[in-house]
């Protein structure tokens, strides 16, 4: 029998059961993708990263995976597997589509450097109409490592009271970022859905702000913000932009720690 450690942490999160659950698994050598994948499966949660130890230009190398599918970019989960390996002042995470990852300390929270994700004016009369948004402006991703999809809407209340279809969603293979400007106490607002990648909704997305971040300092007029997830969870988000990474910061909290037995 093999025993592994297991980590599930709550990432851009305070205090338990808000923000984003992910597990870190890490590895001394990388396990049957097939095995990942059922293991992930099992934990069901929106990621399961695991990790493997290397050299050069990272400490390790990370990959993620959904209940259903291996994903291109991950950002909770990049930030949970810090908050488990970091011992420094910094770890960093070598991926196969991403480049390098960074996770950094900043006081009693972390910061995760990503690749940008930038969107551009497009059409698609279907989405809006699976989000019941019709008066929603759609931008589609053209630079960047996942499909991604962002629909500006009105207001804030727009936000909170998106319904998609879920099953009609699942058939359109983008992470579909939903946002407005905040009527609280944060600069922006958002939610993401990804039914197409096994998640309906996501509690709280890093990789959804590597687009939401260029997409708002550009309305805004500066280079810094906060964002909110809107999911029943929760999750506060806080972005920079530099050059063409993305800066965002948060908290983890460790929730459950055992032994995985395959």
């Amino acid at each position: 029998m093999t025993q592994l450690r297991l980590v599930q942490v709550d990432a851009f999160a305070d205090r338990p059961f808000t923000g984003n659950p992910a597990a870190v698994v890490p590895l001394d050598q990388w396990l049957p993708d097939e095995t990942m994948q059922a293991i992930a499966m099992e934990n069901n949660l929106s990621e399961t990263a695991f990790t493997v130890p290397t050299d050069g230009d990272a400490d390790y190398e990370l990959r993620w995976f959904t209940p259903t599918t291996e994903v291109a970019l991950c950002g909770h989960a990049t930030l949970a597997s810090g908050h488990v390996l970091i011992a420094g002042d910094e770890v960093r995470f070598r991926t196969r589509k991403a480049g390098v990852l960074t996770v950094g300390r900043d006081g009693d929270a972390l910061t995760l450097s990503l690749p940008q994700i930038l969107v551009k004016p497009d059409r698609h009369e279907t989405l809006l109409d699976v989000l019941g948004t019709p008066e929603g402006e759609f931008f589609l991703s053209y630079e960047g490592v996942e499909a991604t999809s962002i629909v500006l809407l009105p207001d804030a209340e727009a936000v909170r009271a998106c319904a998609p279809d879920m099953k009609a969603l699942g058939r359109i293979d983008l992470m579909v970022i939903v946002t407005a400007p905040d009527d609280g106490p944060h600069d922006v607002v958002s939610r993401v859905f990804v039914p197409a990648w096994g998640v309906d909704e996501d509690p709280v997305t890093g990789s959804a702000h590597a687009a939401l971040t260029p997409f708002w300092c550009d309305r805004l007029g500066r280079e810094s913000f906060t964002a909110y997830q809107a999911s029943r969870r929760g999750g506060l988000v806080q972005c920079r932009r530099e050059g063409d990474r993305v800066v965002l910061g948060g908290q983890c909290v460790t929730v459950m720690e055992g032994t995985l037995r395959l």
